[in-house]
């Protein structure tokens, strides 16, 4: 195993998790007024709707199939379904709803550079984090293609070791877990990892923003006689 495998996939997700935490951290504490979305609907809902429904619904089950996927070790899944089937179920939803979710971001990139009030109001980020995601939907879609010539699901296991092994803290193991793999699975997670490294530079903070203040702030008068 290479020292630069080691590099990208034993410890470069610990400087990403590790910045992405910091990050967040440094910034709701002293930026809280950017911790949003940023919502361009007031701009133009032309095309808007659709396209949101589309990207969100696509990435939260997207999201939702790589945690179960990834963390979930065979001792408890082998109760319900083979190693096989598993592999099967995920390429048949992951892409049904990769498709869905690729069918939406293309639609809101297509939005945000045509659109004359959008793109005005448009950051960097909101152009970077944009492509970045499409890269990573484009990735996980070829994996599908390569996954069809696996059909044992060894390679799953494989990366799911890795995601395991990195969340024990494990990762000189969990480099070798994934040492071996297709050069898609490779650029896939690499560019995953990247996301969380991003995070708190982007919009997509308000992934986890709650708003759990609220039931505890005091009432506010709004009109009063």
């Amino acid at each position: 195993m290479s020292n630069f495998n080691t590099l990208l996939f034993g410890i470069y997700p610990y400087i990403a998790i590790a910045i992405c935490i910091v990050g967040c951290w440094i910034r709701f504490d002293r930026e809280p007024y950017t911790w949003k979305a940023h919502s361009s609907q007031m701009l133009s809902n032309k095309g808007m709707r659709m396209a949101s429904i589309f990207f969100h619904v696509g990435v939260i089950f997207i999201l939702l199939g790589h945690f179960v996927g990834l963390l979930l070790p065979e001792a408890i899944y082998h109760y319900f379904i083979s190693t096989a089937d598993k592999q099967l179920l995920a390429m048949v939803s992951g892409g049904f709803f990769g498709i869905i979710c690729l069918i939406g971001l293309v639609m809101l990139i297509h939005r945000r550079l045509t659109n004359d009030r959008v793109r005005a109001n448009s950051s960097k980020s909101d152009i970077f984090i944009l492509f970045l995601l499409l890269v990573q939907l484009v990735l996980g879609l070829m994996t599908i293609a390569v996954s069809s010539q696996h059909m044992d699901g060894s390679v799953m296991v494989q990366l799911a070791n890795w995601a395991q092994s990195i969340v024990t803290f494990q990762g000189f193991e969990a480099a070798a877990y994934i040492a071996n793999v297709h050069i898609i699975y490779k650029l896939h997670v690499f560019v995953g990892m990247t996301m969380i490294l991003v995070f708190p530079f982007t919009r997509l903070v308000h992934i986890i923003s709650m708003p759990i203040w609220y039931f505890g702030r005091k009432y506010q008068v709004v009109r009063q006689r």
